[in-house]
C-alpha cells in the first residue's frame, strides 16, 4: 500500500467510527496499525480498534488488541489502555494479565495467581443495561466485577449472588446520605447464582418486623427485599443523579421478593411469624 492508501485507510476507519460502525471501524484500524505497529500515532490506534471491538463485545479481540494499546501506554498515569486491557483480561479469565493491567492504570489489587476477589466497595449496577436495565447494589470483587447484593425482581432476568462484569465509565449517580456512588452498566453475566427469585405476600405492623424479614433471610445467607424498595423511573433519570433514602421499609401489606432455595422459604416465612404472631402473617402463596 502507498501512503495514499494509508491515509484513505485511516480517513475510512474513522469516518466508520463517527457512524458508530464498530466491525468497520475495528477491521481498518487494525489493518492500518499492523502494518505501522510502531508509528508514532499507533498507540490511538491500538486503542481505538481494541475499543471498537469492546463496543461489539468481542472480548477476544478486544484482549488481542488491547494488550498491544497497554504495551505503549504510561504505566501509573491511569491510561484507559489498561483499563479496558483489565476487562477484557478479567473476562478472558487471564488473571496475569488483568492483575498487570491494573496495576498498570495505578490500582493495587491483591496478589495471588488465579482469580482476583478483594473488597473494592459497593457501588451500584445497571443489569442488562442494553435493555434499559435496574439499577441494584453489588460489592465489587476487583475492578471490573461485582456481586449483587440486591434481589433484582424476577423481570430483571437476574438473580441475588451472580457476579457480573461491569464497564468502568459511569453512566449515573445514586446519592445515598450524602455519599456520592457512581453507577456502572453490566457488561455480561461472569457467574450465575442457583438461588430463584419468588415474590411472596406478607403483612407486617411495622417497618422494624420487614427488617426482621430480611435480616433472618440475610443469617442463612440468602436475601429478602420489599417490593417498596423498587422505584420505576425512565431511562434518562436513571442515568442521571437521584437520591437513595437507605430506609425503604414500610408497614401494611406488601410483596417481598426473595431469593432462596423454593423448599426453605414457607418455613422461614413461618419463623417470621412464629416471632412475632401478633403483628407478622403471610398468605402461604409463593410465586416465583
Amino acid at each position: 500500500m502507498t501512503r495514499e492508501d494509508d491515509r484513505k485507510l485511516l480517513k475510512a476507519a474513522y469516518e466508520a467510527w463517527d457512524a458508530e460502525d464498530w466491525a468497520i471501524a475495528g477491521e481498518r484500524l487494525e489493518r492500518l496499525v499492523r502494518r505501522h505497529p510502531d508509528h508514532r500515532r499507533a498507540p490511538v490506534w491500538w486503542y481505538d480498534a481494541a475499543l471498537a471491538h469492546k463496543f461489539l463485545r468481542n472480548w477476544a479481540k478486544a484482549y488481542e488488541l488491547g494488550r498491544e494499546a497497554a504495551a505503549r501506554a504510561k504505566r501509573g498515569a491511569e491510561d484507559p489502555a489498561f483499563w479496558n486491557l483489565g476487562i477484557a483480561a478479567t473476562i478472558m479469565e487471564d488473571w496475569a494479565t488483568a492483575r498487570e493491567a491494573w496495576r498498570g492504570y495505578g490500582l493495587t489489587v491483591p496478589d495471588g495467581d488465579g482469580e482476583i476477589v478483594g473488597d473494592f466497595g459497593v457501588t451500584p449496577v445497571r443489569l442488562n443495561s442494553a435493555a434499559g436495565g435496574e439499577v441494584v447494589w453489588a460489592l465489587r470483587l476487583c475492578p471490573a466485577r461485582a456481586r449483587v447484593l440486591s434481589v433484582p425482581t424476577p423481570e430483571s432476568g437476574r438473580r441475588f449472588g451472580e457476579v457480573v462484569v461491569h464497564d468502568g465509565a459511569p453512566n449515573g449517580e445514586r446519592t445515598v446520605d450524602g455519599q456520592v456512588f457512581s453507577v456502572f452498566d453490566e457488561l455480561l453475566l461472569f457467574r450465575g447464582s442457583d438461588l430463584p427469585t419468588a415474590t411472596v405476600e406478607v403483612a407486617a405492623a411495622t417497618p422494624e418486623d420487614v427488617r426482621a424479614l430480611s435480616a433472618l433471610f440475610h443469617e442463612q445467607g440468602y436475601a429478602a427485599e420489599p417490593a417498596s424498595g423498587v422505584r420505576p423511573i425512565c431511562a434518562c433519570c436513571s442515568e442521571g443523579g437521584l437520591d437513595q433514602h437507605p430506609d425503604h421499609q414500610v408497614a401494611g401489606g406488601q410483596q417481598v421478593y426473595v431469593a432462596a432455595p423454593a423448599d426453605r422459604i414457607a418455613g422461614l416465612m413461618d419463623a417470621w411469624c412464629a416471632a412475632e404472631p401478633e403483628r407478622r402473617s403471610w398468605s402461604g402463596s409463593v410465586r416465583a
